[in-house]
């Protein structure tokens, strides 16, 4: 199996919390590789405007194998490996150091 790196830009099956389907979307990996089969990650997504506090814009959104202008959105999930079809890229250097300051904000650390 696959050990994902942190930062990495993967396109992953998300189920629905009734477990009844998934809709395939991106992320960021935030967690190390671990022998463990879960990662964490940071969902993605297309939608930039009315954005909550700590969510932006990534700066280099192409370069992180984006297709369009995505945005960092709150919110941390567990998702097992066998569940993420691909990874697409990787977040640049500016736009992790924003992600950290953002889950400092969201964990209040």
């Amino acid at each position: 199996m696959h050990n994902y790196l942190k930062n990495d830009v993967i396109i992953v099956h998300y189920p629905f919390s009734n477990v009844s389907s998934s809709k395939i979307r991106p992320a960021v990996v935030i967690s190390v590789p671990h022998v463990s089969e879960d990662v964490f990650v940071v969902p993605l997504t297309s939608r930039t405007i009315s954005l909550l506090p700590g969510e932006f814009v990534l700066a280099d959104w192409v370069k992180a194998g984006l297709n369009v202008e995505t945005a960092a959105k709150r919110g941390i999930y567990t998702v097992n490996k066998s569940l993420i079809i691909k990874k697409v890229g990787k977040i640049s250097l500016s736009d992790s150091e924003r992600l950290e300051s953002s889950l400092r904000e969201w964990l209040g650390f």
